[in-house]
């Protein structure tokens, strides 16, 4: 297989740890009418890609299966296309359900984007997963009131601080929530009202004081540690929207302790429908990666994206560069719950 044909990538053959992150040469792939081979310069990090590695993520699961490239956003320049949208050398950024994790990655065309000039390579690559997930959960899901009271868990991460400007863009009441002191003002920054450091601060407790009458929305991906608390908290109307469950998953080693997690599970909070009737709240949970057959979701979010982005009503992404090889060192980043903004892998 020459060079010139063939591409690596990072391919996953079993669940497990680190270890399981094996770089491996592959052909280039061909191209359908449509589709176009983007050349790599970065890949965003998301905290999926680590439950895909474990093993854990139902749509790796249905779509894909064993091996798998995890993977969803990437920029880099066109090297071949048959689209009519996008020609060869034109900087671009994209989504990928799987195989961003590569060198070279082929999408149909309306899952890429050219790249606005003020964005580095590396900002893209971490700006479409987050903020279309943000953009997802605010504005298809819900319809809030005005200056609505949201809380924000994880705001220091990709999609939290994601959450933090989109909200603001529609001048809701932030509250905003991390899980350590170094992440305040870069929070802060993002235009959150209030910052909660929960290391240092009783966080309901600074919520009952904050707004005593009830959120309007929780947006939680940590899982059983703060649902039911979080649920107990929202006033009449209120929603609580899942789009994850860290705190079920390790933060350390790499690996799934089972037993940890069966206990953890025990505590998880259960839905009685009848208590959704009687204090007229809802629970909605959402995946992104079943969204890739909505074609026209994707162009509206994005292009709205990029218009926010370019009026300077949202910041670029702030990313921290790992290279390619050290994806291992990026999942374990990731997985620490101690990185900020994005995290992306150069190639």
């Amino acid at each position: 297989m020459s060079e010139q044909n063939s591409m690596k990538k990072i391919v996953i053959h079993s669940a497990g740890g680190y270890d399981k992150l094996k770089i491996e040469q592959h052909p280039l792939p061909s191209l359908s009418q449509g589709e176009v081979l983007i050349k790599t310069k970065a890949i965003g990090i998301n905290y999926a890609d680590c439950c895909v590695r474990w093993g854990v993520y139902e749509s790796a699961k249905k779509f894909v299966g064993w091996p798998i490239t995890p993977g969803f956003e990437f920029s880099g320049i066109v090297v071949e296309s048959k689209s009519n949208k996008f020609k060869k050398n034109d900087e671009v950024f994209g989504l990928t359900r799987f195989d961003a994790y590569a060198t070279h990655v082929k999408v149909p065309e309306y899952q890429l984007f050219i790249k606005p000039q003020k964005l580095s390579f590396s900002e893209a690559a971490g700006f479409t997963a987050a903020y279309m997930t943000a953009y997802h959960a605010l504005f298809h899901h819900l319809i809030l009131p005005e200056k609505a009271h949201i809380l924000v868990h994880s705001a220091g991460g990709g999609v939290g601080s994601c959450l933090v400007q989109l909200a603001k863009v529609k001048n809701h009441k932030v509250y905003a929530v991390v899980g350590s002191s170094h992440k305040v003002n870069f929070v802060k920054s993002l235009g959150a009202d209030h910052v909660i450091d929960k290391s240092s601060q009783d966080l309901w407790g600074e919520i009952k004081k904050l707004t005593p009458d009830g959120l309007d929305l929780i947006l939680d991906a940590n899982g059983p540690e703060t649902f039911r608390k979080g649920f107990h908290h929202l006033k009449p109307m209120g929603k609580l929207m899942v789009y994850g469950s860290h705190t079920l998953l390790p933060k350390k080693g790499g690996k799934i302790n089972y037993l940890v997690t069966g206990f953890k599970l025990l505590k998880n909070f259960y839905i009685n429908p009848i208590k959704l009737i009687s204090e007229n709240k809802g629970v909605i949970g959402f995946n992104l990666s079943f969204l890739f057959e909505h074609t026209e979701l994707f162009s509206e979010c994005i292009h709205q994206l990029i218009k926010w982005y370019e009026e300077g009503k949202i910041l670029a992404p702030k990313t921290t560069e790992f290279a390619f090889e050290d994806v291992a060192k990026a999942h374990q980043m990731i997985e620490s719950g101690q990185s900020t903004g994005k995290l992306v892998l150069v190639v």
